[in-house]
C-alpha cells in the first residue's frame, strides 16, 4: 500500500483574518451610543455606567497576557475557538442582564473572549511570514479594522434607536457565531512548535526574555505612546464637541471619519511601502508625519480650538503617523523572538491597551473644563512615542 503524503493546509484568507480581530473592537465601540439609554433602563448613574468601557479595557489588557502563551502552548485555532466562543456566550449575557453589575460582569468576559481574535490572528501572521511581508500583512488587516470603530458607533446607534440597547449585544453575539463556524471550518493550526508544557514559572521566564530585549521593548513602548494619543483624544473629544464648542454628539461621529481616514490611509502606505523601505525607514516616516501633527496639536491649543476641525485635522495626521507606525511595530516586536510570537504578541498588546486605559484616566483625573488635559496627555504620549523609536530601534 502506497502512502500518501498529506497537502499543507491552505494558508488563512486575509478576510478572515481581519474579521476575527475585529471581534473585540466592535464589541468595544457598538456599545458607546447605547450609554445614555442603559444608564436610564438599569437605574445607574454615569459614573457607574462606565465601567463597562474603563473595566473591558483592563479585562482585555490583561486577557492578552494569558492567551500569547496558552497559543504558544497549545496552537492557536483551539485558544481562538474557545474565545469566540467564551466571547459569544457573554455576549448573550450582557443582552439579557437584569442589573449593571450583571453587565459589567458579562463584559468582562465579552473583552476575555473577543481578545483571542487580536492576540491569535497577529501570531498567526507571524507563524506564516517574514518580518517585512508580516508588517505588510498586518498594514492591510489593520487599515480594514480602522472601519470598526468608524462604522460600529454608527450601527450601534441606528440599533439602540429602533430596538434598544440590548439589541447591539445581539447583533455582536451573531457576528460571534458567524466567525466561530467561519474559524471551525477553515482556519488550520500555523503553531508547528508547541511547546511542551507552560506553567506560571515558564510564562514570567518568557516575559522577562522579552523585556531584556531592547529592540523588543522599543518597539513595544514606542506603539504603546503612540496608541496612547488616540486614547487620550476620545477620552476628550467628545466633551470638546457637546461641552465647549455646544454641538450635537451626532457632529463628533461626522468629524470622526477624518480620523479613521488619516489611520487607513497610514495603513494602506504601510502596506504598500514596508518592503520597499524597510521596517528602519517606515518608523523614521511616522516620526517626522507625528512631529508635524504635534506643532499642529500645541498650535491650535494656543490659538484656542473654536471649531472642530482644529482638533480632527491634526488628529487626522497623528492617525496616519499612528497607521505607519503600530503595524510595522508589532511585526518587528514579533519577529525578535519568533519561537514565542504568541507571548509577545500579548505582551504587547497588553501594554498598548495599558498605555491607552492610563491616557484616558489621566485625561478624566485631570479634567478641568478646558482642553488642556486631552491637549497635554496627546502631545506627551507623541513625544514619548518618537523617543523610543529614535533611540531604542536599530537601523535594519
Amino acid at each position: 500500500m502506497q502512502n500518501s503524503t498529506p497537502s499543507l493546509p491552505k494558508k488563512p484568507h486575509i478576510a478572515m483574518l481581519i474579521f476575527l480581530s475585529a471581534l473585540s473592537p466592535v464589541a468595544l465601540n457598538i456599545f458607546i451610543p447605547s450609554m445614555p439609554n442603559l444608564t436610564q433602563s438599569l437605574g445607574t448613574t454615569h459614573s457607574i455606567a462606565q465601567l463597562t468601557l474603563t473595566l473591558y479595557l483592563v479585562a482585555f489588557a490583561v486577557a492578552q497576557l494569558i492567551h500569547g502563551p496558552l497559543s504558544d502552548r497549545f496552537g492557536r485555532r483551539p485558544i481562538l475557538l474557545v474565545g469566540i466562543s467564551i466571547y459569544i456566550i457573554s455576549s448573550l449575557a450582557c443582552a439579557f442582564a437584569l442589573n449593571i453589575e450583571q453587565l459589567i460582569i458579562g463584559r468582562i468576559f465579552q473583552a476575555i473572549g473577543g481578545c483571542t481574535g487580536v492576540v491569535t490572528t497577529r501570531a498567526i501572521v507571524r507563524d506564516l511570514y517574514e518580518r517585512d511581508k508580516a508588517a505588510s500583512l498586518l498594514g492591510y488587516m489593520t487599515m480594514v479594522m480602522a472601519l470598526a470603530p468608524l462604522t460600529s458607533p454608527t450601527i450601534g446607534g441606528f440599533i439602540d434607536q429602533y430596538t434598544s440597547w440590548r439589541g447591539s449585544f445581539y447583533f455582536v453575539s451573531a457576528f460571534g457565531i458567524i466567525m466561530l463556524f467561519a474559524a471551525y471550518k477553515a482556519l488550520y493550526e500555523t503553531n508547528h512548535h508547541l511547546l511542551a508544557s507552560i506553567n506560571i514559572a515558564e510564562i514570567l521566564s518568557k516575559y522577562l526574555t522579552l523585556v531584556k530585549e531592547k529592540q523588543y521593548i522599543g518597539f513595544v513602548l514606542g506603539m504603546a505612546f503612540s496608541s496612547s494619543i488616540f486614547f487620550s483624544f476620545i477620552a476628550g473629544a467628545p466633551f470638546l464637541v457637546t461641552k465647549i464648542l455646544h454641538l450635537e454628539p451626532s457632529v463628533y461621529g461626522f468629524y470622526f471619519v477624518m480620523v479613521s481616514t488619516g489611520y487607513m490611509t497610514g495603513n494602506f502606505l504601510t502596506g504598500k511601502l514596508t518592503r520597499r523601505l524597510g521596517s528602519y525607514k517606515m518608523f523614521m516616516l511616522s516620526n517626522i508625519v507625528l512631529s508635524i501633527a504635534l506643532v499642529i496639536l500645541l498650535y491650535v491649543s494656543y490659538i484656542g480650538i473654536s471649531q472642530p476641525a482644529y482638533i480632527f485635522v491634526p488628529m487626522a495626521v497623528v492617525a496616519c503617523a499612528n497607521g505607519l507606525a503600530i503595524p510595522t511595530a508589532m511585526a518587528s516586536a514579533l519577529s525578535i523572538r519568533p519561537e514565542i510570537a504568541g507571548t509577545a504578541s500579548g505582551l504587547a498588546g497588553f501594554t498598548q491597551i495599558a498605555a491607552g486605559a492610563l491616557a484616558t484616566f489621566i485625561v478624566g483625573y485631570f479634567h478641568d473644563g478646558t482642553t488642556l488635559p486631552m491637549i497635554a496627555s496627546m502631545v506627551a504620549g507623541g513625544a514619548l512615542s518618537i523617543l523610543f523609536f529614535i533611540i531604542m530601534v536599530k537601523k535594519d
